[in-house]
C-alpha cells in the first residue's frame, strides 16, 4: 500500500500572508500531498532578541487564512507547548501520531534551510521527514545548491528544491506597512486584514 503523504509548514506567521499559502499549496500539488498542516511556533529560539506577537493571535490569523482550503489544517501543537520549540520535537510528535501510515515532507523557506546544519539534533531532523525548499526572492540559487549538496554529502538525505510563483512578499515588510498605516490588500487574505485592524496589532 502506498503511503499518504503529508506536509508540514512551521513558521512564525507574524503574519500569515499569500507568499506562505503559494509556497504551501504549490508544494501540495508538486509533491502529492493530501494535505498540509500549517503549525505556527511556540516559542522560537531564533527570534528571542526579536518581539513575536502573542501566539493566539497568531494561531487564529492562521486559521482564519486557510480556511477556504479543505487540503490545509493547522495545528496547536507548537504554541501549546512550554518552553523554546524546536522543529525535532514537533516532528517527532508527528512521528509519532501518525506512526509509519505516512511520509512527512517539511516545507521551509529557502532562508531557514541555508541554517539548517545548525538546527538542534539535525540528523534527528533529517530521519523524520523529507524537506522541501520552498525558493522567493533574495536567496541565489547557488548558495542553496551548495547546501543542498552539503546536506546530501553529510547525511545522504535530499532536500528538494520547489521553486515557488515569485511572490516578494514578507511578513517584516507587512507590519512596517500596518505601523505607517500603509494598505496591506492583496498581501494578506481579507479575513486576516480585517483580525490585524480588529486588534490593533503591529501598531
Amino acid at each position: 500500500m502506498t503511503k499518504k503523504k503529508i506536509g508540514l509548514m512551521g513558521g512564525t506567521f507574524d503574519p500569515i500572508h499569500y507568499g506562505h499559502l503559494v509556497a504551501a499549496e504549490e508544494a501540495r500539488i508538486n509533491f502529492n500531498l493530501s494535505k498540509v498542516i500549517f503549525i505556527p511556533a511556540g516559542n522560537p529560539p531564533h527570534k528571542k532578541d526579536y518581539p513575536v506577537t502573542d501566539a493566539e493571535h497568531r494561531y487564529i490569523m492562521t486559521a482564519l487564512a486557510v480556511n477556504s482550503n479543505p487540503f490545509f489544517e493547522v495545528s496547536r501543537v507548537e504554541i501549546d507547548r512550554e518552553g523554546y520549540t524546536y522543529t525535532v520535537d514537533t516532528l517527532k510528535w508527528f512521528k509519532e501520531k501518525y506512526k509509519d501510515a505516512v511520509e512527512i515532507f517539511f516545507i521551509s523557506g529557502a532562508d531557514a534551510i541555508l541554517d539548517i546544519l545548525t538546527w538542534k539534533k539535525v540528523e534527528e531532523v533529517m530521519n523524520y521527514c523529507t524537506f522541501i525548499a520552498a525558493t522567493r526572492p533574495g536567496y541565489t540559487s547557488e548558495q542553496l545548491e551548495r547546501k543542498v549538496k552539503e546536506v546530501k554529502e553529510i547525511y545522504g538525505k535530499e532536500i528538494f528544491v520547489l521553486e515557488v510563483t515569485g511572490m516578494a512578499i514578507s511578513s517584516t515588510e507587512i507590519r512596517k506597512k500596518v505601523k505607517n498605516g500603509q494598505s496591506i490588500k492583496y498581501l494578506v487574505p481579507e479575513a486576516v486584514e480585517y483580525y490585524i485592524l480588529k486588534y490593533n496589532l503591529y501598531r
